[in-house]
């Protein structure tokens, strides 16, 4: 009589097949949920990054060099607003690319301004991830059409609501007055 393989290993939550179990908390962990998705999603981008000869490249690169290529060399407020993200996102994602040569920064007209200029490395990355980008643009709406509604809309519609009513607020009025 043989005895029973041990079962493998549970998979860790870096592990592709990871997949949480439903959580009887329900909405509770959506912020953990959340992350858990942003992961796979920006995890998968940048293993095709690895797979084209760039490791280490971040997926919230790829709109900074793409913005600033097509409308040239901007204050960090201006590419904030164009890529729908607040100031300070935009600030640490330049730093991140000043330091890895792909941007650089210039005093603007205000002393207060910064312009993000891209550089000759960003440029030559240039075609390659204009490629990526309609490569991922394809596969997210792949991806989308196996879903029950379009994740991006639905994220859409949650930071619109979110700004009507902040979560803090929303929290508060679900608090128990004790």
């Amino acid at each position: 009589m043989s005895t029973p393989a041990p079962p493998p290993p549970p998979s860790s939550p870096s592990s592709p097949s990871f997949s949480p179990s439903p959580s009887p908390a329900g909405p509770g962990l959506i912020g953990t949920r959340l992350r858990h998705l942003l992961e796979q999603l920006d995890g998968g981008v940048a293993a095709v990054y690895e797979d084209l000869g760039l490791p280490g490249f971040r997926p919230r690169w790829t709109p900074v060099a793409l913005t600033v290529a097509a409308e040239g060399p901007m204050p960090i407020r201006d590419l904030a607003r164009a890529l729908g993200v607040t100031h300070s996102a935009a600030s640490q994602t330049v730093a991140q690319m000043v330091k890895e040569d792909l941007v650089t920064l210039a005093p603007g007209a205000d002393a207060r301004q910064r312009i993000v200029r891209l550089t000759a490395r960003a440029e030559s990355l240039l075609p390659v991830l204009h490629a990526e980008a309609a490569a991922t643009t394809a596969a997210v709406a792949r991806f989308e059409a196996e879903l029950s509604y379009p994740l991006g809309e639905l994220v859409d519609e949650a930071v619109a609501a979110l700004r009507k009513r902040p979560l803090r607020q929303r929290i508060a009025e679900c608090a128990d007055p004790r």
